[in-house]
């Protein structure tokens, strides 16, 4: 299915970077409002990247989550306060194991709105001294969005016990859903 990015009025695109898209998109995808999340790569210089390629941590592109979504029943601010409250956003260029510049807590902005948003949050959370380092979260205008392998979309769903998913994206997963039930697609 082609996802189109721009807006209209019913549906709208957020595109976040937390550390690795497996994790993100197994959290964005169990919301109401969500559409689709997929897994790809952005912010970076290199065309049609690779997989192997963004890990090598050179051609500037994060692993990120594009995610369609109804601003009618999922609010961009909405999404932002997942985002918030699902990763680090106090580590640079990583995420527990993952380390490396694609690994980079980031918000993709599409319009200037989804900017000033973004950064107003930003600021709301550091000033009320939510974490106690201060957030690290990159603002980068989107740029072109790649697709990953196949192999990556809907990953934790399809690999739910091998060891990273069991161990790593899983209990992310159980504490989003306790902290965000009333939220959650039926």
């Amino acid at each position: 299915m082609e996802i189109k990015p721009e807006f209209t009025d019913t549906t709208a695109v957020a595109t976040f970077g937390a550390g690795c898209f497996w994790c993100v998109e197994a959290i964005f995808q169990d919301l109401k409002g969500v559409y689709s999340v997929e897994s790809g790569y952005m912010g970076g210089d290199t065309q049609d990247p690779t997989y192997k390629e963004v890990c090598s941590g050179t051609t500037g592109h994060a692993e990120v989550c594009r995610i369609i979504y109804d601003p009618r029943i999922v609010t961009f601010k909405d999404l932002l306060e997942v985002f918030w409250q699902t990763h680090d956003p106090t580590t640079l260029n990583r995420q527990g194991n993952d380390v490396g510049t694609q690994y980079r807590s980031a918000i993709f902005y599409y319009s200037e709105e989804q900017k000033k948003e973004a950064e107003y949050y930003k600021q709301e959370i550091d000033k009320a001294g939510a974490y106690p380092d201060p957030i690290v979260t990159t603002l980068e205008k989107a740029s072109t969005y790649y697709p990953a392998e196949d192999y990556h979309q809907n990953y934790f769903n399809q690999n739910g016990e091998q060891p990273y998913c069991a161990f790593v994206i899983k209990p992310k997963v159980d504490k989003f859903k306790k902290v965000f039930s009333s939220r959650l697609k039926q």
